[in-house]
């Protein structure tokens, strides 16, 4: 299940957001300026998935704050992205979702 869709610039504005949560406005934009901080640093050669909580070397992944995981309740969501040009595109999913579907998604979007 999709929780969120977020499309932000690269200086971290949002161009478009889509919760499939109801949320307070301060909560959201935290959301936004955490998810866009952890989506910045990593290389453009790294893989597009980021899962909750994990820390690997390998993929420089980094735990996700506790404001993301109480909006998705736990460990058991994902941060898959694009990046096009000036803009990220990121949905954040559960896991019943196929990383690769919802990169088909995101590019038929672009």
């Amino acid at each position: 299940m999709i929780n969120a869709i977020l499309v932000f610039n690269n200086h971290g504005k949002p161009r478009l957001v889509r919760f499939y949560q109801r949320l307070a406005e301060e909560v959201q934009q935290q959301i936004i300026r955490e998810t866009f901080h952890l989506v910045l640093r990593r290389d453009d050669h790294i893989c597009n998935f980021l899962e909750c909580g994990r820390l690997s070397p390998r993929t420089q992944a980094l735990p996700l704050s506790s404001c993301l995981h109480s909006l998705f309740g736990g460990s058991d969501y994902k941060l898959i992205y694009r990046h096009y040009a000036t803009l990220y595109f990121v949905f954040c999913v559960d896991s019943s979702e196929s990383e690769l579907g919802i990169l088909d998604l995101i590019q038929v979007g672009v």
